[in-house]
């Protein structure tokens, strides 16, 4: 039964690094001189690259079995990710700025940016631990609130234009759903490795929100 659960979530990320991918492309060569559009495409190749990192291993290990063995690559793997979903947010940000212009943006974009700045370089710190089997939790709640913060800001201005842009209408919900099956994973899965199975709903979250973005 494991080892058929294993083959679904490989299959599941296979599909979904491949879409995330094509989305991309659609996007950014799709509408050439959009800049919306563009920052999508760029943003939707931001996140596939990023999670390549650690998917790309983590089938390896389903088929392998050797965890141990991939034990560094996963790690910063996982790194890496924590990373471009940081630039993966300001992106959006940056794609709500771009389509509402809303009133002293420079100062909102301002926070978003020391946000990232924080929860990049909580992510280079070696107390992180990412090479080991079970990462210190505290580290994990440290880095993730800057990243929590941003994620807010980014929901927030697309729920307060959300009358504006039809197609953009549940962005906001999209984002606050990608936060509410991420955190439980942060706070709970090493306890009980059951929780890191609501990635499988966080990452279909991220790919409506590119669907969304092709609304543009």
């Amino acid at each position: 039964m494991k080892r058929v659960f294993g083959t679904v979530e490989a299959v599941f990320d296979i599909v979904y690094l491949a879409a995330a991918t094509i989305l991309g492309f659609t996007l950014l060569f799709g509408a050439p001189g959009h800049t919306p559009r563009m920052l999508a495409g760029v943003m939707a190749l931001v996140l596939a690259f990023g999670d390549a990192f650690h998917l790309a291993p983590r089938m390896i290990v389903i088929r392998t079995g050797r965890e141990e063995h991939f034990r560094r690559i996963l790690g910063l793997g996982k790194q890496i990710t924590s990373i471009t979903m940081t630039v993966f947010y300001v992106l959006l940000w940056h794609i709500g700025v771009h389509i509402y212009s809303p009133g002293d943006y420079h100062i909102w974009s301002n926070i978003v940016y020391i946000l990232a700045a924080v929860r990049i370089i909580l992510c280079l710190l070696p107390q992180n631990r990412w090479l080991e089997r079970y990462p210190p939790v505290d580290w994990g709640i440290w880095r993730n609130i800057p990243f929590f913060l941003q994620g807010m800001l980014v929901a927030g201005l697309f729920f307060i234009f959300r009358n504006q842009t039809q197609g953009l209408s549940l962005m906001w919900l999209a984002i606050l759903l990608s936060f509410a099956f991420y955190l439980p994973v942060v706070l709970w899965a090493n306890k009980n490795p059951r929780i890191g199975m609501l990635m499988l709903p966080k990452t279909c979250v991220y790919l409506w929100m590119l669907f969304i973005c092709l609304s543009l």
